[in-house]
């Protein structure tokens, strides 16, 4: 069983653009994060000039502190939003990188299948223990990158909830808040 040049040559730009792919995605990915953070550094400055002109109208300090609660649900909300448009980036772009590393382990598995298969058809006798360790470890290897996989995705899952959550409670307490200073 030997490899030749055009196998390996094969092969090398197999991963040459697993790699094109993976970096392009990335970059889209940070041309995202970029110009959200961007859109937000805007509005936070427009909004903090507008808070600073509503402070100087105030004329005394219950009228301030109520100025204050009216600042707190909306800097919440966007600050919850902003969060969620980052979860939002990242998950999409995990969720890319995972679809193309199993894209290329399915092709890795085949390849290598197909191989061990030539080499059991070319296996001198008496190897036949030698290729069967061979394929308990393919298998067992597979098992294992599957078993990584869902643990993964109940990583996420958790993440999400807790997103979900976290946004949740924020907003009780933003509405208790407000219910307290009316």
């Amino acid at each position: 069983m030997t490899i030749n040049t055009e196998q390996l040559a094969a092969a090398n730009k197999a991963n040459l653009d697993t790699l094109v792919e993976l970096t392009q995605k990335a970059f889209a990915s940070i041309e995202k994060l970029v110009e959200l953070n961007m859109q937000a550094a805007r509005e936070s400055m427009e909004q903090s000039a507008e808070q600073a002109k509503a402070v100087l109208t105030v004329k005394g300090p219950q009228e301030l502190a109520a100025l204050q609660q009216d600042f707190l649900k909306p800097a919440q909300d966007k600050a919850m939003a902003y969060g969620r448009q980052v979860y939002d980036i990242a998950t999409s772009t995990q969720a890319e990188v995972q679809k193309v590393a199993e894209a290329q382990i399915a092709a890795a598995k085949t390849q290598f299948s197909t191989l061990v298969e030539e080499a059991t058809k070319n296996a001198p006798q008496g190897s036949e223990a030698a290729m069967a360790m061979v394929k308990t470890a393919m298998t067992n290897a597979s098992t294992a990158f599957e078993s990584v996989q869902k643990a993964a995705q109940q990583a996420t899952n958790l993440a999400e909830t807790n997103l979900k959550n976290l946004g949740e409670t924020a907003e009780k307490a933003t509405k208790a808040a407000v219910k307290r200073r009316a």
